[in-house]
């Protein structure tokens, strides 16, 4: 992991295309502005986690459940 120290209103780039900058520090919270082409999704990672977990949910899918499903 690489760390990195910043200021309000000092950013860092990724990958020539992202770019992320401080918005505000309060006490122990500070806000993030990202820039990134729509292509690349941005999520928060209790969110990103959430959604991986959903699709292995689905990917389990009973072979037998998925059967009726098209029977139907």
């Amino acid at each position: 992991m690489l760390a990195l120290s910043r200021k309000k209103n000092e950013a860092i780039v990724i990958n020539n295309n992202i770019e992320v900058t401080i918005l505000e520090i309060k006490g122990e919270q500070v806000k993030l502005g990202i820039s990134a082409p729509k292509e690349v999704p941005v999520y928060r990672k209790e969110v990103y986690l959430q959604i991986q977990e959903s699709n292995k949910n689905a990917m389990s899918i009973d072979a037998d459940a998925l059967s009726k499903l098209f029977k139907a």
